[in-house]
């Protein structure tokens, strides 16, 4: 596939090294190919990025998986084996070409194989260097696989979903998409620019560095906030229709007689008078106690709003300006217009000619999508011409 930059776009002209697998750094590294910036993906020749086998609803592209061409959309693949001096020559020569370089081997491998913050900088003093750990350079936790379920786990977040009965709590609940990966590629994103505006004055490059354990404590900053400056117990779940720890009534996601739908910051006395309960009036007429009495409130707004369907409370409640909002699944989402008045999916092209319809960049410039129809690229598809033309050994 022809490779083709929009002069427009704000980082034509960098160079990118990815070296990262999986979903974080590799997530970093598309949003920098989506805003322009030239990213040679650095693969090891046999099997390349181990995400080209991680399935996503078992749906391949030209034998990679689904999941690795959403990630690594507009990318040029560069194959090369670090633990063979040749192939290790090359790619330093690259190195000191690049503008960027990223990288989410486990602490250690990259001093091993002289590809270090240290040893590249000596290489290419304007390089900006950001290297993705599941924890951090250090502490007991250093070498422990780096996986966003993982770390849910460990960081607290999976304690925050999910009910308290009266049987006991439910089990953690993690977040149904890979939060953590992806907020850690956005902190890396954000890291890489700041670097790159600072070599705009200063000349000199620099290191990022972002862990998956920090960014999903960072992601809890408000209740962890919360936490740090109370007796330091962990906050308790409502019995139902929990939504947050920290949220008073009615804050959660509520059964209606045909559905389900959304309840955001509210005035209890004023969802109580507009839904016509004067069980929830009586609940509700001190103010004071709409978080100590949640579970209470909570429980009798449930009852009544059993009682109609969804569009029926939307449409009382919405006219009242109430935050409110039906709960969608994927099915009702892309049939609705406000969907398709986002023109949020995109279809990339493989080299084969093959397709896959995705989201495209959710970032604007000037009032114009960023979308490119340049899939991900087969492994070693660029070697030669990457060599060509930065005249590599």
């Amino acid at each position: 596939m022809k490779y083709t930059l929009n002069p427009e776009l704000p980082l034509v002209g960098l160079l990118v090294l990815d070296f990262s697998q999986y979903l974080a750094g590799p997530s970093c590294a598309l949003r920098l190919a989506d805003l322009g910036a030239d990213v040679v993906k650095v693969e090891r020749p046999n099997g390349g990025d181990q995400c080209r086998s991680l399935m996503l609803a078992n749906q391949t592209l030209d034998s990679d998986s689904a999941l690795f061409h959403t990630i690594n959309r507009r990318k040029r693949s560069f194959a090369a084996d670090l633990k063979q001096p040749s192939d290790l020559a090359r790619v330093r020569a690259l190195v000191a070409q690049a503008d960027v370089m990223i990288h989410n081997f486990r602490p250690g491998v990259m001093q091993r194989l002289g590809l270090d913050y240290d040893s590249v900088a000596e290489l290419n003093p304007r390089i900006v260097y950001g290297a993705v750990t599941g924890y951090g350079e250090a502490g007991p936790w250093r070498d422990k696989p780096g996986q966003d379920l993982l770390v849910q786990s460990l960081s607290g977040l999976a304690w925050l979903s999910g009910n308290a009965g009266e049987e006991g709590n439910q089990p953690p609940v993690p977040a149904g998409v890979s939060v953590i990966d992806v907020i850690t590629g956005a902190h890396l994103v954000q890291g890489i620019l700041a670097a790159l505006l600072r070599r705009s004055t200063s000349g000199r490059g620099g290191r990022v560095d972002v862990s998956l354990l920090e960014s999903a404590i960072d992601l809890q900053f408000e209740p962890f906030t919360a936490f740090l400056n109370s007796d330091r117990s962990q906050p308790e779940r409502t019995a139902q229709n929990h939504a947050s720890v920290h949220g008073a009534a009615p804050y959660g996601i509520y059964r209606t007689q045909d559905g389900f739908m959304a309840l955001a910051m509210t005035p209890m006395d004023q969802l109580a008078a507009l839904i016509q309960s004067p069980a929830l009036a009586q609940l509700a007429a001190d103010r004071t106690q709409w978080f100590n009495q949640r579970n209470a409130l909570k429980a009798q707004l449930q009852h009544d709003l059993l009682q109609h369907g969804t569009a029926h409370w939307l449409e009382l409640l919405e006219r009242e300006d109430i935050w409110c909002a039906n709960v969608l699944d994927w099915p009702q989402l892309t049939a609705h217009p406000a969907f398709e008045a986002l023109e949020m999916t995109q279809t990339i092209r493989s080299a084969s000619g093959a397709t896959l319809q995705t989201t495209r960049c959710p970032i604007r410039l000037d009032g114009q999508r960023l979308t490119s129809e340049q899939g991900a690229p087969a492994l070693g598809a660029d070697t030669q011409a990457i060599a060509r033309q930065y005249a590599l050994p």
